[in-house]
């Protein structure tokens, strides 16, 4: 628990991330950093938290930039995708 929350401060990761990082489920890490963690320590939950915040609010830029590299990667490079 302690450990994946430190891993989101230092690297900024996505929950996605740092289930990978840890061989672990998405599902484990979110209930450690969000709800476990507030119970053992609320202040390294809080700082979680505020990581978190930031990269749900950029998750549809994200998800936009996949998008784009999709279609770059099928259309061999070219244009930014459907639109150009």
């Amino acid at each position: 628990m302690r450990e994946s929350a430190e891993y989101i401060l230092d690297t900024g990761c996505t929950v996605r991330a740092c289930a990978a990082h840890f061989g672990t489920s998405k599902s484990t890490v979110h209930k450690d950093v969000t709800e476990r963690l507030s119970e053992a320590d609320p202040a390294l939950a809080e700082r979680v938290r505020r990581v978190l915040d930031v990269n749900l609010s950029e998750r549809h830029i994200r998800g936009g930039d996949a998008t784009r590299r999709k279609y770059r990667s099928q259309r061999g490079g070219q244009g930014e995708g459907p639109r150009s």
